[in-house]
């Protein structure tokens, strides 16, 4: 059985790099292989909400804490127009952000996104180009149980998708593998140009994580 208390290489190379947590290379990986941050340049906004900013990356991070994803993004785009927008119940690590925690061009609010005034302020804050989301469920151990609240939580990621997500724009959410998780797989087809199930390898081999990706939203 595997000891998750002790640090592995990707633990130990995001402390080396100034992350707070593994699960910056999850990202990254799926960053090289589509592509993914990129501002929608046109295309209409969601109902009731202004277009998206020509030229500027607008990223929601949704289950953000400790904060790797963000400081990903960030960083990548550190000088380039972007605004992040993040949301957890729990607080962000600030031990290496160095200070972009505080810059202008980032939000954070501390909050259940399932709650209407943690909602309606992420909604406030698109259009966005991407939403990107590494939130799991407190954990049971009983497979059942935690592969459908994670599949509940993925559809609430799924759901800003639908409302904050710009046309064109893309998607990454996680997910643990089990009964239902094709089904989800199916609805972001729907609504995608392209949906794939893709496992970086930074994922623990013996993990039923995996990441559903949204290329292009219709």
């Amino acid at each position: 059985m595997t000891d998750y208390k002790k640090p592995d290489h990707w633990q130990q190379k995001a402390r080396k790099e100034n992350y707070p947590a593994r699960s910056v290379y999850k990202l990254k990986e799926i960053d090289e292989k589509y592509g993914f941050f990129k501002p929608v340049l046109r295309g209409r906004a969601p109902a009731g909400r202004a277009p998206a900013s020509g030229g500027v990356l607008k990223v929601l991070d949704v289950g953000a804490a400790p904060g790797s994803w963000s400081l990903y993004v960030l960083r990548k785009m550190q000088n380039r127009p972007v605004f992040l927008a993040a949301a957890d119940l729990s607080p962000l690590s600030r031990e290496f952000d160095n200070g972009l925690f505080d810059g202008e061009n980032f939000f954070f609010i501390q909050g259940d996104i399932t709650t209407a005034e943690v909602t309606e302020t992420i909604l406030s804050k698109g259009p966005y180009s991407v939403i990107i989301s590494d939130a799991a469920p407190g954990t049971t151990g009983n497979h059942i149980v935690d592969t459908a609240r994670s599949l509940e939580l993925a559809e609430m990621v799924i759901e800003y998708a639908v409302t904050a997500l710009a046309p064109g724009g893309n998607l990454a959410v996680k997910v643990f593998q089990g009964s239902g998780s094709d089904l989800l797989l199916k609805r972001i087809r729907t609504l995608f140009e392209t949906a794939k199930s893709f496992k970086p390898q930074a994922c623990r081999g013996e993990s039923v994580e995996t990441y559903f990706i949204g290329l292009g939203k219709k």
